[in-house]
């Protein structure tokens, strides 16, 4: 098995065709068939439909082990050519959105000045979809919502943040400082789905004081349930940074001192241990966190490293 057999199997997935592959790779479509036809006489299965184009069940399967055999070899020619002092190369990080809004900006422009040959490519999304992405290798670390029962995970906290009432202006409970959990449960309000771990935690806490939240309706997705509370649909729980800083608007934020905070951390696989690119990013990532005095409201940082940073800062 060749690594030029298998980047033409990726090539396949990702351009649709033989002749679409070839163009992509800089060749011509007989090496391309040539190199489908040795790895399937190797492995003993076909794994391109050949009048179509598509992967065959083992074909996605062989494609989707290829891509992380690439990616390690990429990983590398960068250990070989970084130093302490320079470190080369690329992380794929993935990130849930409330967070990627604030951190990112500031994330990206410190590891570019810190480490200028570091290549970042970010994917936004939530913490359910990112999950699988990092456990099959195609992420190499994300910034999620914590907790994640993954034992193949490597978890290192990053901050804590608010949970908080967003209401549109005109409704009762816009006028209020704060709300109890007990009156919380006596009106319907916009939560997240069942399995969301934010809903595990409302369901908890809201428990502990034995009573039940009402969903006027469940929403996946926060920004979504952040608008909805904006536009007068109802209130919601959302973390505090799903109430962007320069947002102005007929709404208001309301105070849930029952309630515990949402923690945020790094997730990476145990093996293989992180490329250089991708433990730089973290150590950017916890500069950023921790060493500055200006985060977004409600933003707490983790105690034990933000002291570290500071000490060091």
């Amino acid at each position: 098995m060749e690594v030029r057999h298998l980047t033409s199997l990726i090539a396949i997935a990702d351009n649709g065709s033989f002749s679409a592959a070839a163009r992509a790779l800089g060749t011509v479509q007989s090496n391309v068939s040539a190199h489908i036809s040795r790895l399937e006489a190797e492995l003993g299965v076909t794994l391109v439909e050949r009048q179509s184009g598509e992967l065959t069940e083992d074909g996605a399967r062989v494609v989707e082990r290829a891509r992380q055999v690439i990616h390690e070899l990429e990983d590398i020619a960068a250990e070989v050519h970084s130093t302490d002092a320079t470190i080369e190369g690329e992380t794929r990080l993935g990130c849930i959105g409330t967070t990627a809004r604030w951190l990112m900006p500031r994330l990206l422009q410190t590891l570019s000045a810190s480490h200028p040959n570091v290549h970042a490519t970010v994917y936004e999304g939530a913490t359910s979809l990112l999950v699988p992405r990092l456990l099959s290798g195609d992420l190499d670390a994300a910034i999620l919502h914590f907790p994640i029962d993954q034992p193949e995970l490597e978890l290192e906290p990053l901050f804590s943040e608010d949970l908080v009432l967003l209401v549109h202006s005109k409704h009762e409970w816009a006028s209020r400082q704060s709300i109890t959990i007990v009156e919380l449960a006596q009106r319907p309000i916009l939560l997240p789905p069942r399995l969301n771990a934010l809903r595990r935690i409302l369901d908890r806490t809201a428990a502990t004081h034995r009573v039940v939240l009402q969903p006027q309706a469940e929403i996946d997705g926060m920004r979504l349930l952040a608008s909805l509370a904006f536009e007068g649909f109802g209130p919601a729980v959302v973390p505090s940074t799903a109430i962007p800083t320069w947002l102005t608007g007929d709404f208001a934020r309301v105070a849930l001192p029952q309630m515990p905070r949402r923690l945020v951390g790094w997730a990476t696989r145990r093996r293989p241990l992180p490329n250089r690119p991708t433990q730089a990013t973290f150590d950017v990532a916890k500069l950023v966190i921790g060493g500055t005095d200006s985060l977004p409201r409600g933003v707490h940082p983790d105690p034990v490293f933000a002291r570290s940073v500071r000490s060091n800062l």
